[in-house]
């Protein structure tokens, strides 16, 4: 996922040559960013820089891009686990399944705060786009 997000960014800003990521080692969720997204987001947008999220929710929030596996989709898909499970299937007879549907977001208001264009292709692509 970390190359395609990659490869995302690059897209929409070519001249990108360094990149940073933010990760909590004892907690690579919730801690880290959930608590403090709002001040991730406003430093990111104080200081021109283009984020990309892994969620949605974080581009509706104001962040500028994001791209990773689809929550609806993700729990949709666990739906028909739970059904299978309550109609007799043992869990341990069901294969684990990768994410199959993967949503890009772009929020073109933070683009334009942080100064940069996005190509009309670029957000013919996306799933949503956020104005």
């Amino acid at each position: 996922m970390v190359g395609k997000r990659l490869q995302l960014l690059k897209e929409v800003v070519p001249s990108v040559s360094q990149v940073a990521l933010l990760w909590n080692p004892d907690n690579a969720s919730h801690p880290l960013h959930r608590l403090n997204v709002e001040k991730i987001i406003d430093f990111l947008v104080k200081n021109r820089l283009p984020g990309m999220f892994q969620e949605r929710e974080i581009v509706v929030a104001g962040g500028f891009m994001s791209y990773g596996a689809s929550v609806p989709d993700l729990f949709r898909r666990g739906a028909l686990y739970v059904h299978k499970i309550l109609q007799g299937t043992k869990p341990t007879d069901l294969p684990v399944e990768q994410p199959v549907k993967f949503d890009l977001a772009v929020n073109v208001k933070t683009a334009k705060a942080i100064g940069l264009s996005v190509p009309e292709s670029f957000l013919l692509r996306a799933d949503e786009v956020i104005e």
